[in-house]
């Protein structure tokens, strides 16, 4: 049975680790020839621009998700797509409800990024922490759910044990030929030409769940056997912060922080080590973006992601979550080794070609499960 039309719910096109998971998934369907639309319900942000213009963009008018429940249901009575692949817990749920609402048979296909216990416990909100309680109420009612990792699936099943029957573990869509051709592009920063001293490079919004701030304090201890640098691409609310712990530990001249950078990749390529040193993670697409760009890796050992893809890989060292001493020793072990270059097919379950695989017999399953249910 062939698919036709298909729709990709986000809830921003802001920059972002899901949306732009979800900007290519909308895209690799395009290249196979399906009709798809992403829909959204505010389409302002960075990644407008970057859409290919074979993607239809669907502006549905509204701030927010919840708000835009009734202009989701005109769309999907009027459009009739064949399913709706979700991005993170509540557009999910709002696209079930819409389905239920508009009396289509429009498959539901709901994506996980997030381990639910680590978001909880760091929540802000009351309406962060009733997360769990929707998703085991209502996303169980998904035809499938895609968990990024194991470690997501067995949280989510944890928090909503129906959803375990419909759970599939599909790896984040993140290496294509755009990354690999940007790998290669030029780096302005000084610290890059030749003849400096070898670069650390981290990346990310700087937020304590990043925990950006283990890193430095590694690396000042690291700077003490080493004459390193370290930069940290991205921004966020801790930059201050950040940068107030550098000139505490009298590192402030060799760490900089460039701030958002639309290539990262042209940085990994060129460092000496790619660190990450989350807190916690839903899969870790930084990771996978330093591997492909063929740089070494360090990660805390954190939930969920990082062991996972340096299992896969058979690459990097892990150290404890938060453990600066520690992250210091393996920082100073990686740089050490001699490393092989990585075998492209190492990172396959990584590429997009391989992910859109996945999803797309996924969504003939569950499309020829509706159509005989």
């Amino acid at each position: 049975m062939i698919v036709k039309k298909i729709a990709v719910f986000v809830p921003t096109l802001f920059f972002g680790g899901v949306e732009r998971v979800m900007v290519n998934i909308a895209e690799g369907f395009c290249e196979r020839g399906f009709e798809v639309d992403l829909v959204a319900p505010q389409t302002e942000g960075e990644f407008q621009k970057h859409v290919s213009d074979k993607v239809r963009i669907v502006h549905l008018e509204s701030g927010r998700v919840l708000t835009s429940l009734p202009r989701l249901v005109r769309y999907m009575r009027r459009e009739k797509p064949e399913a709706v692949i979700t991005a993170m817990e509540h557009s999910s749920v709002a696209a079930i409800w819409a389905r239920a609402m508009a009396r289509i048979p429009t498959a539901v296909i709901a994506t996980v990024h997030t381990n639910l216990t680590e978001v909880v416990k760091h929540a802000s909100s009351a309406k962060v922490r009733l997360v769990p309680f929707v998703c085991r109420r209502f996303l169980h009612k998904a035809d499938a759910i895609v968990a990024v990792s194991r470690g997501v699936a067995d949280d989510l099943a944890h928090h909503a044990p129906k959803c375990r029957a419909r759970t599939k573990v599909i790896y984040n869509p993140i290496i294509d030929s755009k990354v690999l051709s940007q790998a290669k592009q030029c780096v302005e920063h000084p610290w890059f030409e030749a003849g400096q001293p070898a670069v650390i490079l981290g990346a990310g919004r700087l937020v304590p769940q990043k925990d950006f701030a283990t890193l430095v304090r590694a690396f000042a201890l690291v700077r003490k056997k080493r004459r390193v640098r370290l930069v940290v691409l991205g921004d966020g609310p801790e930059r201050r912060r950040l940068e107030g712990l550098t000139v505490e530990l009298a590192v402030e001249n060799d760490v900089s922080f460039p701030g958002y950078d639309e290539n990262p990749y042209r940085y990994m390529s060129k460092a000496a080590l790619f660190v990450l040193s989350s807190a916690w993670e839903g899969f870790g697409n930084v990771l996978v973006e330093a591997l492909a760009a063929g740089s070494p890796v360090v990660a805390t050992d954190c939930r969920d992601g990082p062991r996972e893809i340096l299992e896969t890989v058979q690459r990097g060292r892990l150290a404890p979550v938060g453990d600066a001493d520690a992250l210091a020793r393996q920082i100073l072990a990686s740089l050490d080794e001699k490393m092989t270059p990585l075998h492209a097919t190492a990172l396959r379950m990584f590429t997009r070609d391989y992910v859109i695989s996945e999803y797309a017999a996924l969504l003939q399953t569950v499309i020829e499960n509706r159509r005989h249910a």
